[in-house]
């Protein structure tokens, strides 16, 4: 199975079975993806009842920049998990480099989980909250990139978009499960136990998660072989260097991707209170139903890419990116009506689809197997650093200097940038041959 799954070849015709292998791997190690993001995210969408906590202020939207300053700091941490688990994977193998990442994803939720506040032990509540988030993010900058190689590596070729669509399935699964949490919790806790308390129950299901998550994987085989491993470039920056035209690309579009993304899913729930003037329960109900939704279009989205190759995709979401970011964020800043406000994120997040389904398998087609992992975790960490996990702390900023519009425009710039490089991606998409 290991030596198969290696190989990515195309299962010989009538061969149920190889199939049915690789639809199982793909499950186990999206399993384990979902659990990681799920902990990443409970931190975002419980932040609104725990940053007095840390962050003792009179001024809810200043509590809530430095909360988001502490989730963007996550993001920079990504670069160099991104770096140390592209390493282990080209060079020890994709399982092992997952079952590390999970495993300090479980450490970093459950130290959240026990964190006392400021009122407690003072300044180092908010210090150790950052840590923790650290670890998280060294943590995710790994897992991208191993479970995108990962899932490359073991999908039917033909099929690669579908399969590798799963990836997003289960990072916005675990978005959506995160979100789902705390709707949940606001139905059967009172604002004052979620605000004292309550906000602790998702961090510490998230570390109890991620142990079914270190068991799941266990059982995954490597796709790797023992010639990509041993080869002299396998994990290297030397290696990658000669590949260092995809790694601008992949930079790009993932700026814009990343930004996109970001800015309509976790940063939409407080948008909607924060400037709409829409009440928390109703915006989370109404980002709930608009995820799940989006988590399923994904697959449908991957399988369109198979038929119209990746390049067309790409241009798809960027073009529409950079038309309608501007107006559909601005309708949304004086929507009244919940149900015009879905119809718009939900338009959002179709076009992003385009993007976000086959963002995995675009960006390992790009490099070769000895720096596959490497190559698609550091691009994507590094551009994810500086463009999506800041998305939420620019926001804010630029909403407290009263200047909230230029972060529309901001968006859209970015998406110009992203439809440039799709303008220069091979016509059917494949990274290899560019």
């Amino acid at each position: 199975m290991a030596e198969v799954l290696s190989k990515s070849a195309t299962p010989p015709a009538g061969d149920g079975n190889d199939t049915r292998q690789r639809v199982r791997a793909i499950v186990g190690a999206s399993s384990g993806n979902l659990v990681e993001w799920f902990d990443f995210y409970v931190y975002s969408f419980c932040s609104i009842y725990f940053a007095h906590i840390f962050f003792p202020s009179g001024n809810p939207t200043t509590q809530l920049i430095q909360t988001a300053g502490v989730f963007a700091a996550g993001f920079f941490m990504r670069p160099i998990g991104g770096w140390i688990f592209g390493y282990i994977a080209d060079k020890h193998g994709r399982k092992t480099s997952m079952l590390i990442s999970v495993c300090m994803m479980c450490f970093g939720s459950l130290m959240i989980a026990c964190l006392p506040g400021y009122a407690s032990i003072g300044v180092w509540a908010p210090v150790l909250l950052l840590l923790a988030r650290l670890l998280q993010g060294l943590s995710v900058g790994g897992e991208y990139g191993t479970s995108a190689t990962y899932m490359s590596e073991v999908a039917v070729e033909g099929r690669k978009g579908f399969f590798a669509s799963f990836q997003y399935v289960t990072l916005i699964g675990g978005q959506l499960l995160a979100l789902l949490t705390v709707v949940v919790l606001q139905q059967i806790l009172s604002s004052e136990q979620l605000h004292s308390w309550g906000w602790r129950i998702p961090f510490a299901t998230g570390a109890a998660l991620a142990i079914v998550a270190l068991y799941l994987r266990r059982s995954l085989n490597e796709t790797s072989d023992s010639e990509t491993r041993h080869h002299r470039d396998a994990g290297s920056l030397r290696g990658l260097w000669k590949h260092r035209r995809a790694f601008m690309m992949v930079l790009g579009f993932t700026a814009a991707g990343s930004l996109c993304f970001y800015t309509f899913t976790t940063y939409m729930q407080k948008y909607l209170v924060n400037t709409a003037g829409m009440e928390a329960k109703t915006a989370s109900a109404l980002m709930t139903v608009a995820l799940f939704i989006y988590m399923l279009i994904q697959p449908l989205a991957g399988a369109i890419s198979d038929k119209i190759g990746r390049r067309s995709s790409m241009l798809i979401f960027s073009s529409c990116a950079a038309l309608f970011t501007v107006p559909i964020l601005t309708a949304l800043q004086n929507v009244s009506s919940p149900l015009l406000a879905f119809a718009l994120v939900m338009c959002a997040l179709l076009f992003i689809s385009f993007y976000t389904a086959i963002s995995g398998i675009l960006k390992a087609e790009m490099f070769p197997p000895e720096v596959r992992a490497l190559g698609v975790g550091l691009s994507y960490a590094v551009a994810n650093a500086l463009f999506g996990g800041s998305a939420e702390y620019v926001a804010l900023q630029l909403k407290a200097a009263g200047s909230e519009t230029s972060f529309f425009w901001y968006v859209s710039g970015m998406a110009v940038i992203a439809l440039l490089v799709s303008l220069k991606l091979h016509r059917r998409g494949e990274g290899m041959k560019l």
